[in-house]
């Protein structure tokens, strides 16, 4: 029987530089038994912690209505401060604000780009979210807690030339013509897997 997967989020943190678009990614170690050694956003698996966290300020209405397609109003928050949450601990970079060491996230800096389901076959499954924010929101500074090595900005094409999972590519590929090709009404991608072969739902 497949097993049922489980919500997650990861959060694209990008930054514009004069002739390009850098993005961040760690590389998973060795050690994790879902993708290791590849390189990935920081992300993780929603905690029950991240449905009773206040965040600072509310997902904007049309981020909001693009989640609600297949979550609830409060799951939809929920990954939401996973992806912020996530990112901090992973990278030190908060984004919204860090009181007593307790993060409040700024739902409001987010976008959402890509839905992925992990294969059936796989006995490790997720229902991921991907957002994207603007580095320019972010504050602290970039240092890794063990769970991305290798943890840095680097352009998009030189990110195609790492070891990645087929989903990380995807996104980086949506990154291209975002935010250009990207309007509040449209529905995001869906990267899903059938018949064993990756196929994408727009």
């Amino acid at each position: 029987m497949p097993v049922r997967p489980a919500d997650a989020a990861s959060l694209v943190l990008i930054r514009k530089r004069a002739a390009h678009t850098e993005v961040l990614m760690g590389r998973r170690a060795r050690r994790h038994r879902f993708l290791p050694d590849v390189y990935v956003f920081p992300g993780g698996r929603v905690d029950r912690g991240d449905h009773r966290v206040a965040p600072l300020t509310p997902l904007r209405p049309e981020v909001a209505l693009l989640l609600a397609e297949n979550a609830s109003h409060a799951r939809a928050r929920a990954l939401a401060v996973a992806a912020v949450r996530e990112t901090w601990e992973e990278t030190g970079l908060a984004l919204g604000c860090v009181d007593d060491g307790v993060l409040r996230p700024a739902l409001d800096a987010l976008d959402h780009i890509v839905r992925a389901i992990t294969p059936s076959v796989s006995p490790i499954r997720f229902h991921a979210r991907f957002f994207v924010a603007d580095a320019a929101r972010l504050q602290g500074a970039l240092r890794g807690n063990g769970e991305l090595l290798d943890l840095g900005w680097r352009a998009i094409d030189a990110c195609l030339a790492l070891p990645l999972a087929d989903i990380t590519e995807f996104v980086l590929g949506e990154l291209r013509t975002w935010p250009r090709r990207h309007h509040p009404a449209s529905r995001v991608p869906l990267f899903t897997y059938r018949y064993g072969r990756a196929c994408v739902q727009r």
